[in-house]
């Protein structure tokens, strides 16, 4: 029988005002300790509020959150730690998580109870209140678009790094500052019955499985204001010098609502291979299956299966666009600056040479995908943009049994040995007239 540490036995309040950090640190640390003395161990959160920083979790322990736990992440930013972590593809120093596993092995991390970050002080700080200010309007203005989302430090709600072992089971993740589950360099990790919604900010991605072996995850719902479920694998020169793949990955059986849907990328420097989506639901969302990347991304992405998806009003079924957002891939420090230039300026500027920028995709497949829309809606609609580079062409992809409504085909651009076997594009006017059909067997 697990030895039970409970947070309220160390001083935590859990009303929501009292800062309770240390208390919860307290009892994970002791839990820690016996677990290091060979006792099972779990760390039990009751029902309350707790107004917390972050927390880091040790080896062989079970953090379990009943239901009504909230972990809710303080907007006082001089509490949050500042250490070395990778952020949107570099390595560089920046705030952690909420709840963090760092360096660990043999963690869960369970239960009915909820991480809150406090979003909308965090998306103000990007981007203003009304979305058109903030740090994002200030580095618009001097031609600074490529770095504000790493100088505009926001907390993550959960972030696995360098760990292996570990299960994420059953709990929500809401209002995330930046990304709301990242995993990053870590291995056989099992992600499954999470719920994150109510992420209207910017960056706000559902979950990131960053230059990681061996992961599942499944029967999740995720809501979102970005990517929805990423796999990423490192940007630019320093993604090229880490060169850490991600491979070994299966998502399946879960609902993808609003969001940037399913994405490769658009870190894509260390590679993938051996990448499984199948058996998903999507509803409303911006894409279905996407990728992304630019030419100084660079990275193999090969062996990729896509199965059995189903949509219902999603506005880009199969979205792949390598030359992706230059005015943030694209990183210079514009003549006219002025003032100090950061570590981390130094890393995203650093050139790399375009036969190792332009990244290469190969031998691909995806089928049995159904996308419809209802009759009532109104929002854009195309079956493809895909937009690959004439010197690395996407190559060796199978679509097979693919049946589209769309109010547009699409287009298809810088692709090599593409097979078509039973594809239906049907495009559909606003009064659902279907205007032409695509019939490619």
């Amino acid at each position: 029988m697990k030895k039970e540490y409970n947070p309220k036995d160390y001083g935590a309040v859990g009303d929501g005002i009292t800062l309770d950090t240390v208390a919860i640190q307290k009892a994970i640390d002791e839990a820690a300790q016996a677990a290091k003395e060979g006792k099972e161990v779990i760390v039990r959160v009751p029902a309350g509020t707790y107004l917390t920083s972050s927390l880091f979790l040790g080896s062989h322990m079970e953090f379990h959150m009943e239901e009504g736990a909230i972990l809710l992440g303080t907007i006082d930013e001089s509490q949050y730690p500042v250490l070395p972590t990778r952020v949107a593809g570099i390595e560089m120093d920046w705030y952690v998580g909420i709840l963090n596993i760092n360096h660990q092995e043999h963690v869960k991390v369970s239960g009915k109870g909820k991480i809150d970050g406090q979003g909308p002080y965090w998306w103000n700080k990007y981007w203003g209140e009304d979305e058109k200010g903030g740090m994002r309007k200030i580095y618009d203005h001097k031609d600074l678009r490529w770095c504000v989302d790493y100088d505009c430090k926001r907390v993550r709600n959960m972030v696995v790094m360098e760990s292996k072992h570990i299960e994420l089971e059953g709990f929500e993740s809401v209002r995330s500052g930046f990304w709301n589950i990242h995993v990053c360099y870590s291995e056989h990790v099992h992600i499954h019955h999470l719920y994150i919604h109510d992420n209207a900010g910017p960056s706000t991605d559902g979950i990131d499985i960053d230059s990681c072996n061996e992961v599942i995850v499944e029967h999740c719902r995720v809501a979102c204001n970005d990517d929805s479920i990423c796999i990423k694998s490192g940007r630019d020169a320093d993604g090229l010098r880490v060169n850490r793949i991600c491979q070994n990955v299966l998502i399946q059986e879960c609902e993808i609502l609003t969001g940037c849907g399913v994405t490769l990328g658009s870190e894509t420097s260390g590679g993938m291979k051996n990448i499984t989506i199948r058996n998903l639901k999507y509803y409303h969302t911006d894409c279905g299956f996407r990728m992304k990347s630019a030419r100084t991304r660079g990275g193999l992405i090969e062996e990729v299966l896509v199965e059995n998806l189903e949509m219902i009003n999603v506005k880009y079924p199969i979205n792949m666009c390598l030359d992706w957002h230059p005015a943030y891939s694209y990183c210079k420090i514009p003549d006219h600056y002025e003032g100090e230039i950061p570590a981390h300026w130094h890393t995203l500027t650093a050139k790399v040479s375009e036969e190792q920028g332009i990244p290469k995709i190969k031998n691909m497949i995806i089928r049995h995908v159904i996308a419809r829309n209802e009759p009532n809606y109104m929002g854009p609609s195309r079956a493809f943009e895909v937009d690959g580079f004439k010197e690395k062409p996407i190559e060796n992809v199978c679509l097979e049994d693919i049946y589209i409504e769309a109010k547009e085909f699409g287009r298809i651009a810088g692709v090599k040995n593409w097979k078509w076997k039973n594809v239906d594009i049907s495009i559909v006017g606003r009064n659902d007239e279907k205007n032409d059909q695509y019939d490619i067997r």
